[in-house]
């Protein structure tokens, strides 16, 4: 790991059980951490028989209490969180739930974003007029997280190049990119689209040249 990174350490392990609407079920192991530079309650959770695989995998998960919790169909982060249980479960590694919603600006203005792209807007563009960036995501505690749990190459399960390129700054070798599946509903088309042209995200889309 990076040597200028802040040393952070397992606060609790606990073992969770798992079950998701569509009746899959698993088990976890939740960690938390002292020392994370954000002061915020991030988890790890550890998944599957092989969690020390070399290198697990891992993905960094942004909180989204809508799609998370109430299923909103305007993005594909539950979906997406759902695949990526089962599939770090299958191979070994950790999920990174990581406390920055709305690509980083918060709940609130994220439905204020929402209001924005409902006149026209991309999810992009309606944070940039909100006087924010247009994702403030920073991955500093996931690789605090990481440097806790011993881990220093992952196999990176995202269609995020930021996520990679971030990782890499901060001293986590990036082994390998996974990426996830393509979760698209007539809701989030345009959501999608602007992750592909605005973000390079790594999304086979028929629509996007």
């Amino acid at each position: 790991m990076d040597e200028t990174l802040p040393t952070a350490t397992v606060r609790t392990r606990v073992t969770v059980p798992l079950r998701f609407p569509d009746g899959y079920v698993t088990t976890a192991r939740v960690h938390t951490f002292h020392g994370l530079v954000d002061g915020r309650e991030h988890l790890a959770f550890g998944l599957g028989e092989h969690v020390d695989a070399d290198p697990p995998q891992v993905r960094p998960h942004s909180e989204c209490l809508t799609g998370d919790v109430f299923g909103s169909q305007r993005c594909d982060c539950g979906p997406q969180l759902r695949e990526a249980v089962e599939r770090i479960a299958e191979a070994g590694g950790y999920l990174l739930y990581l406390r920055q919603e709305g690509r980083g600006i918060g709940l609130y203005a994220k439905l204020d974003a929402y209001a924005l792209q409902d006149d026209g807007l991309d999810t992009y563009e309606a944070n940039l007029a909100l006087g924010r960036g247009a994702d403030e995501r920073d991955y500093t505690v996931a690789a605090q997280m990481l440097g806790a749990l011993g881990v220093d190459r992952v196999a990176l399960l995202s269609n995020n190049p930021d996520k990679a390129a971030q990782l890499e700054r901060l001293g986590v070798t990036v082994a390998d990119r996974v990426s996830t599946g393509v979760h698209l509903s007539p809701a989030n088309a345009g959501y999608l689209a602007a992750k592909v042209t605005r973000a390079d995200h790594a999304l086979d889309l028929p629509f996007v040249p």
